[in-house]
C-alpha cells in the first residue's frame, strides 16, 4: 500500500500572494501617526502625575496635553489663556518625520512586488503603485490627525485642523513619499533617468543643509553650556519639583531645532527676533523682558557684539565650499558639470534653509511675544547668496584641479 502513495514534491512551492496595497499603505499611515502619538500620550500621563502626584484632574487630562503636543508638532497652534500660540515645536515634528520615514520605507518594501516590473516600466508601461500608496498613506495619517484634533479640541485649546492637514500633506510629500519610493525600488529606476549633474547637485544641497542645521544646533548647545547658570536660575524661579523640572527640560528640547535655525539665521547675518522691536544679530542685540524659558539663556548679551562676531558671516560660505568640494570630488563629472552641480546645490540649500527658518518662527504669546523668529526675507537673500557663492567656490577649485589633471593626461598621451 505504501508503494502506491504519491510522495509530495519537496521542491514545489506555492508563491505567496502579495498583501493588498490598500491595506498596507493605509495601515502604514495610521501606524506612522500613532507611534509618536502614543509616546506623547504616555509622556502626558507621566507629566500629569509628576506635577502634583495626581491630586488634581484625571489621567485623561495628561493624555489630552500629550495629544495637543502632537498636534502642535503638526502646526495646529494652541490657545493659551486667550493668547494664540502658533510656533511649532520642530523637535516633535522631527520625531513625526522620522516615524514617517521608517514606516514609509517598510510600506514601500512591502509593495515592491506590486505593479509592473522594471522591464515593463522601461518599456513605458504606466506604474501607479507608488502614487496610490502615497495617497492611501496620507489618508490613513490624516484620519488619525482629524480624530485626535476633534477629541482634543476645546475652548481652552482650539487646535486648527486645516493647519494640521496642511502640515500632514507637507510631511507626506517631503518624507513619506521619498521613503515609499525608495523602499519599493522605484526611486532607483527613476533616478537613473535624472541627469548626472542634477543628482550631484541634489547631493550637495542635502549635505550642506544637514551640516548647517547641525552647526546651528552646536552653536546653541555651546552658548547654553556657557550660560548654564542663567538657565538654572530661570528654572529655579519657577520652583519646580524634580519631576516638573525633567518635564520642563523635555519641553525646551522640543524647541531645540527651532533654536538651531535661529542660530543659523544669526550666522547668516540678519539674525532673528525674540519679541516685537527686538533683534539678535552679529551687528546688534536688542532685547526686552523675556519669559523664564531656560533655552533663552543661550541668547547673547544686550548691546553691540564684539568685532569678531562679524566674522561669523564667513562661516556659512566656508562650510558651503568645503561641502561642495568633498561631495563632488568622488563623482566622475566634467569640470563644467562640477561647477553647475556645486552652484545649483548651494542655491537649493540656501532656499531650503530659508524655508525651514520661516517654519521655525511664530507667535509664542500675547503682545510683543507674537513676533518670534528669523527675518525670513533677509535670511532668504543671505542664505542663497552665501550658500551659492560658497559652493561655487568649492566646486570651482575642484573643477580647476580636475581640468589641470585632464590637461596633464592629454599632454602625456601626446
Amino acid at each position: 500500500m505504501t508503494s502506491l502513495l504519491t510522495r509530495p514534491d519537496a521542491t514545489r512551492t506555492t508563491p505567496a500572494r502579495p498583501r493588498p496595497l490598500v491595506l498596507i499603505a493605509t495601515l502604514g499611515g495610521v501606524v506612522a501617526a500613532a507611534g509618536p502619538l502614543v509616546v506623547l500620550l504616555a509622556a502626558g500621563v507621566i507629566g500629569w502625575f509628576a506635577t502634583d502626584a495626581g491630586v488634581h484632574g484625571a489621567p485623561r487630562d495628561g493624555m489630552r496635553m500629550g495629544a495637543l503636543a502632537w498636534l502642535a508638532g503638526h502646526g495646529s497652534g494652541l490657545t493659551v489663556l486667550g493668547a494664540r500660540v502658533t510656533i511649532v515645536p520642530l523637535g516633535i515634528t522631527a520625531v513625526a518625520a522620522w516615524s514617517m520615514w521608517r514606516i514609509g520605507h517598510r510600506v514601500g518594501d512591502s509593495l515592491s512586488g506590486h505593479g509592473p516590473d522594471a522591464d515593463r516600466i522601461s518599456d513605458g508601461e504606466r506604474d501607479l503603485t507608488v502614487p496610490t500608496a502615497i495617497a492611501l498613506f496620507l489618508a490613513g495619517y490624516a484620519v488619525v490627525a482629524v480624530v485626535v484634533a476633534s477629541l482634543a479640541a476645546g475652548a481652552t485649546a482650539d487646535p486648527s485642523v486645516p493647519r494640521v492637514l496642511g502640515w500632514t500633506v507637507l510631511l507626506t510629500a517631503t518624507v513619506a513619499a521619498p521613503a515609499i519610493a525608495t523602499g519599493s525600488g522605484r526611486a532607483a529606476i527613476w533616478a537613473a533617468r535624472v541627469p548626472v549633474a542634477l543628482r550631484a547637485g541634489t547631493a550637495v544641497a542635502v549635505a550642506l543643509l544637514v551640516r548647517l542645521v547641525v552647526l546651528g544646533g552646536l552653536l546653541v548647545l555651546v552658548s547654553l553650556a556657557l550660560s548654564f547658570d542663567d538657565a538654572a536660575t530661570m528654572t529655579a524661579q519657577l520652583h519646580p519639583s524634580p519631576g516638573e523640572a525633567g518635564l520642563y527640560a523635555l519641553v525646551n528640547a522640543a524647541f531645540l531645532p527651532n533654536a538651531s535655525l535661529f542660530a543659523g539665521s544669526w550666522l547668516l547675518g540678519p539674525g532673528f527676533a525674540v519679541g516685537g522691536a527686538t533683534v539678535v544679530s552679529p551687528a546688534a542685540v536688542v532685547l526686552g523682558p523675556l519669559p523664564d524659558f531656560p533655552l533663552l539663556a543661550a541668547l547673547p548679551a544686550v548691546g553691540t557684539p564684539p568685532a569678531w562676531a562679524g566674522l561669523s558671516m564667513l562661516v556659512v560660505p566656508l562650510v558651503a565650499a568645503v561641502v561642495a568640494y568633498r561631495t563632488l570630488r568622488t563623482r566622475l563629472l566634467s569640470w563644467d558639470r562640477i561647477v553647475l552641480a556645486g552652484c545649483g546645490g548651494g542655491l537649493a540649500a540656501g532656499l531650503a534653509l530659508a524655508v525651514l527658518a520661516a517654519l521655525s518662527g511664530g507667535a509664542a504669546g500675547p503682545g510683543r511675544m507674537r513676533f518670534i523668529g528669523p527675518f525670513v526675507p533677509d535670511v532668504l537673500v543671505h542664505a542663497v547668496t552665501s550658500c551659492g557663492v560658497g559652493a561655487l567656490v568649492g566646486a570651482g577649485v575642484l573643477a580647476l584641479l580636475r581640468r589641470r589633471a585632464e590637461a596633464a593626461v592629454r599632454a602625456d598621451e601626446d
